[in-house]
């Protein structure tokens, strides 16, 4: 069994706020949950957006923390963030490709891909040739191999009236290409703030709160015109993936008005 820790979006600052959050408290609360109550996992995913400025500043205190977690982290590249500081501070496994984010991380249950959908100066995201070219030799080298491909923007819509306008642009060419493999087990989302769960063209997905702040449910009285966070605490997720299956919690770890654990 393989055990691995989920989290998104922390939009991390090394000073003030985001949206009425501080990201420093609530990034410091996901670790300590995750330090006492995970410690035995295999490894952590960040799904993209790691600061919410992508400055250098923000980059050298967003790894200081993290290099206090008890298990190794896998960071992955969001709208906000900055490709070039990313690669220059945060630390990339060695096959990580030269233009894009994106690398893979072997293990006993089956294969991690995280991918690249950054499209630079928007937010919202693209898949490009190159990156669609390696992520098609990936699958086909992988054969029989489980795969588990992690994200920052969705390939499809989900229902939410402000996310759904930042989606993955072109996303139908990427799952035409994914949902040809059947070693394609499941795929993780970041981005919307939001849990959501579902299957399209047959794979299985799932998308994540935020660590910072969370978006609307799409309620037909509330007013689209201005993004205002709901609130709702955040969660981390924990994933166990044993021969081929998939389980996934939500758990909350800390308190929503004060950002420190508790419920």
């Amino acid at each position: 069994m393989h055990k691995v820790i989920w989290m998104s979006d922390p939009h991390f600052t090394h000073e003030g706020n985001v949206l009425g959050h501080d990201p420093r408290v609530r990034l410091q609360a996901a670790l300590d949950h995750i330090n006492r109550y995970h410690h035995d996992a295999n490894l952590c995913v960040i799904s993209g957006d790691m600061v919410n400025r992508g400055t250098h500043a923000d980059y050298d205190a967003l790894l200081n923390r993290l290099n206090k977690l008890a298990i190794p982290f896998l960071p992955m590249v969001g709208n906000h963030d900055d490709r070039t500081l990313f690669r220059t501070i945060l630390p990339l496994p060695e096959a990580c490709m030269a233009d894009f984010i994106q690398y893979t991380v072997p293990t006993t249950d089956g294969l991690i891909v995280c991918l690249d959908t950054q499209k630079s100066g928007s937010d919202a995201g693209e898949f490009c040739g190159e990156r669609l070219a390696w992520l098609q030799d990936i699958l086909q080298n992988a054969v029989d191999m489980p795969v588990y491909i992690f994200l920052h923007h969705p390939p499809m819509p989900l229902g939410l009236p402000m996310q759904d306008t930042e989606n993955m642009e072109d996303g139908d060419t990427f799952l035409d290409l994914v949902s040809k493999y059947d070693c394609v087990k499941y795929m993780f989302i970041g981005h919307v703030h939001r849990p959501i769960s579902g299957t399209v063209k047959g794979i299985p997905f799932s998308t994540m709160r935020s660590i910072l702040y969370q978006a609307p449910a799409p309620r037909p009285e509330w007013n689209w015109d201005t993004f205002k966070p709901v609130e709702e605490a955040p969660n981390l997720g924990v994933i166990t993936i044993a021969e081929s299956a998939i389980n996934l919690q939500f758990e909350q770890f800390c308190n929503f008005e004060t950002g420190t654990a508790g419920k």
